[in-house]
């Protein structure tokens, strides 16, 4: 199976990955019949290929490249886990990982597909796990949790390896577990989670604390607690 991935290198070959400034989704260049984007981040875009399905393809931004060993070794050293991905290979410009299927957490919003509490009891299981292994799990949001069959599967682990807490997993919880119950089962529109998204990523320049930030959002929301 670990060399199945092979048939996708010519159609990987024809995508660019270029990443933007402000902490904005990379832009892709270039396009290929063979292959399907299954996710745009801030430093890489995946991809699925038609002839290997089961395999996901994270393709770096040009300036990004220098993370490609820096996350294999960590999906190296977290081994194997229900909660991750597995990381079966890498080159130059991308990472082979298992094609994990679900929605991520971000989707579930959107569309009004209710989150269980099992999936927060997860990541908060995950994240000692990876403590355990010497390693910091951080860089954990909406957008970077599937709900997959009821359960969560984190993707994205890139930043594992560096100090510090970013609070996004503390801030995310807390919200599901103060306001969650206000939008279960409610499609969100996706300006106001984007608009959400860019607020919260520049938070430390315009509020003063969590709680200030999420009187704001609850204000666009039109929520009342």
């Amino acid at each position: 199976m670990e060399n199945k991935w092979e048939v996708a290198i010519d159609s990987l070959s024809k995508i660019k990955v270029l990443s933007n400034p402000n902490n904005e989704p990379v832009t892709i260049c270039g396009d290929s019949d063979d292959l399907k984007c299954i996710g745009v981040g801030t430093d890489a875009a995946v991809f699925q290929s038609f002839f290997a399905p089961e395999f996901a393809f994270k393709v770096y931004a040009k300036d990004k490249v220098h993370k490609i060993k820096v996350e294999e070794n960590i999906y190296h050293m977290i081994g194997d886990s229900p909660f991750f991905s597995k990381c079966f290979a890498s080159n130059d410009h991308f990472l082979v990982l298992s094609y994990e299927e679900g929605k991520t957490l971000f989707d579930c919003i959107l569309l009004g597909i209710h989150v269980p509490q099992q999936v927060i009891d997860d990541v908060e299981a995950a994240r000692e796990i990876v403590r355990k292994k010497g390693l910091n799990p951080r860089d954990i949001h909406l957008k970077n949790i599937l709900l997959q069959n009821g359960r969560a599967k984190i993707l994205d682990i890139s930043e594992y390896n560096q100090p510090g807490n970013d609070f996004r997993w503390e801030h995310l919880k807390k919200a599901y577990d103060d306001y969650y119950h206000l939008i279960d089962g409610t499609s969100v529109p996706f300006w106001v989670l984007e608009t959400v998204r860019k607020w919260y990523n520049h938070r430390n320049k315009y509020f003063s604390s969590y709680e200030e930030f999420m009187k704001i959002v609850l204000k666009l929301t039109s929520f009342k607690k």
